[in-house]
């Protein structure tokens, strides 16, 4: 574990000091003082879940928050501790203040009963070496207006209506497609509060950068509204004509008809030459449909990082893809109580009891590859490859299977 500097302490912030807490995420991350968002959306991490270093002179030196989730993961779900709101000044560094913070973090999620914590990089060689795995991709794309669809019965039956988003009216809407279209899906975390659900409908005029109001198109069969996307444009003029980028921020259908509907949709608005997609899941329809993807610009990047904070908690709180017997040899520097052998027992229901144990391992890993594999999108062989993950061909293949999702993981809210 690490322990501060002489002359810091680490502080809960109190509500008055939030605009402090703000000044230091700002200098962290090269990020401008925006009064109209401070205005227009309430601050989104709990009060009691914000943390700060404090210097010798009483001012903050680094800051961290937490998000209190339900993370899902295969055949279940999780506590999980959204880390977030993670800066420390420039004037501040190299002092050891970003590992002391961490470890206050672990050390306060484990207090709360939260078993994994979860988080989005900003820097992606920075949490690995507190035991964060990189669990899971995203992909973007970009792609050419009227790039044809394969057909999908039941869409043309469907209607679609469009309108200037209402906060008021359209957070819980959105919310609840998104969370419906993302039932099974490992990382799809739910956006559980109000705050965070007027996030994600926020649209401060500050924040468009030339894109029009955000807008809400909504799919209808019937009464039933079947898949939800907010997106703006922004308008454009070349030499051959108009080439307005449309810009989705979030897209949530609930079955193959609605798919094809919503996205047929946003790929042929008047007026415009692209379509920026949001994060996706890197088997997500929209690849399947498209009848040639090539066209379609792809960047793909990482999404959830995870990292286990109580092993056998976290182990059975998923299901896995068939029966198993294996020893697993876990290294954690910083929570000790995880290390050592744990014997992964999974019935025939993919159900899992751990203990520990005393027959030689069959697998030895550190904990930031045990939470890479957690969500089901990585591979056990894939990472024994690199040298990263411990154990002979049959035993990592073996280790592969159980551990696979369905579904790739993701998180479309980047917390």
């Amino acid at each position: 574990m690490s322990t501060l500097p002489a002359g810091y302490r680490t502080v809960v912030v109190p509500p008055e000091r939030i605009e402090e807490l703000r000044t230091v995420d700002q200098l962290a991350f090269a990020v401008a003082p925006d009064p109209e968002v401070d205005q227009l959306l309430p601050f989104p991490v709990p009060h009691d879940r914000l943390m700060a270093v404090e210097s010798a002179d009483g001012t903050y030196a680094a800051v961290h928050g937490s998000y209190d989730l339900v993370m899902p993961v295969p055949g279940g779900q999780v506590a999980c501790a959204g880390l977030t709101w993670v800066g420390v000044r420039p004037d501040e560094r190299r002092r050891g203040l970003l590992r002391a913070m961490i470890t206050t973090h672990l050390e306060r999620s484990l207090g709360r009963g939260e078993p994994v914590s979860a988080l989005f990089a900003a820097e992606a060689p920075i949490y690995g070496r507190f035991g964060y795995g990189s669990a899971s991709d995203q992909v973007r794309l970009t792609v050419p207006r009227g790039a044809a669809l394969r057909p999908v019965a039941g869409s043309e039956g469907l209607t679609v209506r469009l309108e200037r988003v209402d906060p008021a009216r359209h957070a819980e809407l959105v919310e609840d497609l998104y969370v419906r279209a993302g039932a099974g899906r490992p990382g799809w975390v739910p956006r559980a509060t109000p705050v965070l659900r007027a996030y994600t409908v926020g649209d401060p005029p500050s924040r468009r950068a030339g894109f029009e109001p955000l807008l809400l198109a909504t799919v209808l069969d019937g009464d039933d509204v079947r898949a939800v996307a907010l997106f703006a444009r922004k308008g454009s003029w070349g030499e051959d004509g108009p080439d307005a980028v449309v810009k989705v921020r979030e897209a949530s259908a609930l079955d193959p008809a609605s798919t094809h509907r919503l996205w047929s949709f946003l790929l042929d608005l008047d007026l415009t030459a692209t379509v920026e997609t949001p994060p996706l899941a890197v088997d997500d329809p929209l690849l399947h449909l498209l009848v040639d993807l090539r066209p379609a610009r792809r960047r793909l990047t990482d999404n959830l990082w995870v990292r286990l904070l109580d092993v056998p908690t976290a182990l059975a709180a998923r299901r896995y893809a068939g029966p198993a017997d294996v020893v697993l040899e876990v290294t954690d520097t910083l929570l000790p109580e995880n290390a050592g052998r744990w014997r992964l027992v999974v019935d025939a229901d993919g159900a899992a009891e751990l203990s520990r144990a005393d027959a030689d391992a069959d697998v030895a890993l550190d904990v930031r590859e045990l939470g890479a594999l957690y969500l089901g999108g990585r591979s056990a062989a894939a990472m024994g490859g690199a040298g990263l993950v411990l154990g002979d061909r049959a035993a990592l293949d073996r280790l592969t299977t159980t551990f696979a999702s369905p579904l790739a993981p993701v998180c479309p809210f980047m917390f």
